[in-house]
């Protein structure tokens, strides 16, 4: 299978030059109980999604992108309230104003009635679009950060709301620590401990299938290995692989990997699966490389 890699290569490179421009973006903030706390939810955007009128290319009076700081590339951030059990938008403020603690509230409010118009009542609005779970850190400790904006927190408090009411407040544990599993608190181990046993599988087939190739391996909400697919779409796979050797590498992989169990990561309290990127190599002794690095 190593034909597929050398189409591909250049995709590759242009996916990885990209990333070079993602940054960590600056979150949005929720007043809750007389803290003012970071949440990496974006609540506002699924009104603007809604809304017929788009705001790609300018936002707020704000240029989208343009001049923006590489940490807040939507020009701005949202301020939001809870207040006698319903949630609302206080604040759209330019980038890092709430951290110098200078906000201009005339500007925010400006933006906000520009966009809500009638909606706007008592210098905020009502979020009447929102319905389901908004989460905020209890602790500084990460378990997963998409490089971007969200962020999932090991302890966290968890708002659930329904037509901007709320309806229930709980504290969660996102992480599972089970002594008989293997931990997966740091994600980018995972692909080493995946290599490990593909280490112990004989590769040397009888139809010399070579199953060097980039892979992504599913760890499912019970922390179960529980399948393996190509990193690539159906159309390349259809197009580059035969059937036989495609089922033969899938399966091979699966096979030694599937008796792994590791402790279970939540969202908001609720168990999630992940996919693991990997990549290996095979020489033609039959020894497997790490190439996911």
């Amino acid at each position: 299978m190593k034909t597929i890699t050398k189409h591909i290569i250049a995709i590759t490179l242009t996916l990885s030059i990209s990333e070079l421009f993602a940054s960590p973006q600056m979150p949005d903030y929720i007043i809750f109980r007389k803290d003012t706390i970071a949440t990496y939810n974006l609540i506002l955007e699924q009104y603007l999604q809604s809304q017929e009128t788009t705001y790609t290319e300018h936002i707020f009076e704000l240029t989208f992108r343009e001049g923006s700081s590489l940490n807040c590339w939507r020009g701005y951030q949202a301020i939001y309230k809870i207040e006698n059990e319903r949630l609302y938008l206080v604040d759209i403020i330019n980038c890092g104003e709430l951290i110098n603690r200078k906000i201009d509230k005339k500007q925010s409010l400006k933006k906000i009635k520009s966009i809500f118009g009638e909606k706007f009542k008592d210098d905020k609005v009502y979020i009447d679009w929102f319905e389901g779970d908004i989460n905020f850190p209890l602790t500084d400790e990460v378990l997963r950060w998409d490089g971007v904006f969200y962020k999932i927190f090991k302890k966290e408090r968890v708002v659930n709301i329904s037509n901007g009411f709320v309806h229930k407040v709980e504290d969660v544990d996102n992480y599972i620590d089970d002594p008989k599993r293997i931990d997966r608190r740091n994600k980018n181990v995972i692909s080493d401990i995946f290599f490990k046993e593909l280490k112990k599988t004989k590769w040397k087939n009888f139809n010399d299938f070579d199953c060097s190739e980039k892979y992504l391996v599913t760890i499912d909400e019970n922390g179960n290995v529980s399948k393996v697919k190509m990193f690539y779409s159906d159309e390349e796979i259809e197009q580059y692989y035969e059937k036989d050797e495609f089922s033969f590498c899938i399966n091979k992989i699966l096979t030694a990997l599937k008796d792994l169990k590791f402790d279970i990561i939540k969202n908001k309290g609720i168990p999630i699966s992940e996919d693991i990127y990997i990549e290996i190599w095979i020489e033609d002794n039959w020894k497997v490389e790490n190439w996911t690095n």
